[in-house]
């Protein structure tokens, strides 16, 4: 197998954990396995851009065991809060850890799964992914990574051959397997079921595992632990709000305990500021619409200091908890003038700043992404009308990040609206014209290019 020997570097650290957080799996055996996207610039960091098509299908589609890693898939335990609702009947249903490896800087991901088969935790699902769903999530990831958004990368996509039923979507439906490259697959989850089995020595060994191989600190302590997740998961809903990002599924398996985001089923790209947009059709009650997602993001927090506090006292516990709020005005203000293209000064001149561009664009219906491309790193047009003065006073002063002279800029913003997305996914079912999806991967990483550093 072609691999880069400098940059190739297996791991197994999971298994240290032992049997009691996941169980060996099977992968599926697909009719067919086609390449439909894979991410070489992820590849590159994990030293597996050299693979061949081929091979490429043999590890991530048949999911032969990639060498020195794991020698068999793993579908890990855990449970969650679905819509505020205990679950304790959860785990990888139909995805897998299927290899740990090392990127260039030392930091440990995973290689994982969804739609790769039926796992003991599958109950009454087939285990599948359908293919729109795989090519949503590769545009979900690409437009959240080229916004500075903290999240896992969508690694592989391989239509498999079947037809699936589905009750949300015309049925039969092609079907893919997804493999993304995270962080770590631990969930706030994860530590909620221990907690559920008051198992405390299991309890103190997850924690011990996410701080020295995930934050790579050498400590076992419950409240550095929380402090971390509660800074990573502010800095994340930070995130969500200046991309204009709607998850649409924020229950607590659903968060890692890394702060990166994942696992992209119904999620939207906001048109507008508003508040109340909501990307699950089954949220009736608005409880993880946009503009409730940092209260939703700490309220999984907060279930992770309920798991810890059977190996910790709770005062400090509550302490590390309460400082959510400032973590994420802190965060939203850098994340909002990251993408206005300036420098940051002074914490509460940039918070009024920040505060002047979310009322107004709450007020004036302005498109998100109209207006932070015209605003980058110049002054706002003077189309924009006298709503905008207090926008105009207080970006007064200053300074670019950097300036506008990349290609992007000559052209138009790059959204990720709705109805663009059923314009690719159409093309793809009607015609197999993928065409426009990876014209559309191309114009994100344009963007990104053009907002980074």
């Amino acid at each position: 197998m072609p691999i880069d020997p400098q940059a190739y570097r297996p791991e197994t650290t999971i298994l240290a954990l032992g049997g009691g957080f996941y169980d060996p799996v099977e992968a599926a055996d697909f009719p067919q396995t086609v390449l439909r996207f894979r991410n070489d610039r992820a590849a590159d960091e994990v030293g597996l851009a050299a693979l061949s098509d081929e091979d490429w299908l043999v590890h991530l589609g048949r999911f032969e065991a990639l060498p020195g890693t794991l020698p068999q898939p793993l579908a890990l335990r855990y449970h969650g809060h679905q819509f505020r609702t205990y679950n304790p009947e959860l785990g990888d249903g139909r995805g897998f850890t299927f290899a740990q490896l090392r990127d260039r800087s030392g930091r440990l991901l995973d290689l994982g799964t969804k739609g790769s088969g039926q796992t003991p935790w599958s109950r009454f699902g087939d285990g599948r992914l359908t293919l729109k769903g795989g090519v949503r999530e590769v545009l979900a990831s690409e437009m959240l990574e080229a916004l500075g958004v903290p999240t896992s990368r969508s690694f592989s996509l391989i239509e498999t051959g079947e037809a699936l039923e589905r009750g949300d979507e015309p049925s039969p439906t092609r079907s893919a397997v997804l493999v993304r490259l995270s962080h770590g697959h631990i969930r706030i989850g994860t530590f909620q079921r221990l907690a559920y089995h008051r198992d405390e020595q299991g309890l103190r060994a997850l924690t011990a595992y996410v701080l020295r191989n995930l934050y790579g600190e050498d400590s076992d302590d419950p409240i550095r632990l929380l402090d971390l997740v509660v800074q990573r998961t502010a800095t994340l809903a930070a995130g969500y709000m200046a991309a204009g990002f709607v998850h649409g599924v924020l229950n607590s398996d659903n968060i890692n305990v890394t702060g990166e985001s994942f696992d992209y089923g119904p999620w939207r790209f906001a048109p507008t500021w508003d508040p109340a947009i909501v990307a699950a059709y089954f949220d009736h009650a608005g409880l993880y619409a946009f503009g409730r997602q940092p209260e939703a993001i700490h309220w999984d927090a907060m279930q992770l200091a309920v798991s810890l506090r059977q190996i910790s006292d709770a005062d400090p516990l509550i302490a590390a908890l309460d400082r959510f709020p400032d973590y994420y005005q802190r965060a939203v203000t850098a994340a909002i003038l990251w993408r206005l293209g300036r420098a940051q000064r002074e914490h509460e001149r940039d918070r009024a700043l920040v505060q002047s561009v979310e009322r107004a664009l709450r007020s004036t219906g302005v498109p998100i992404e109209r207006f932070f491309f015209d605003v980058f790193a110049q002054a706002l047009p003077a189309s924009y009308g006298a709503e905008w003065d207090d926008v105009r006073a207080a970006l007064d002063g200053y300074e670019p990040r950097r300036a506008r002279d990349h290609a992007f800029w000559t052209g138009e913003p790059c959204a990720m609206l709705i109805d663009e997305v059923e314009a690719i996914w159409a093309a793809i079912d009607r015609d197999d014209d993928w065409s426009p999806f990876h014209a559309k991967v191309a114009h994100i990483r344009q963007m990104g290019q053009a907002l980074s550093d």
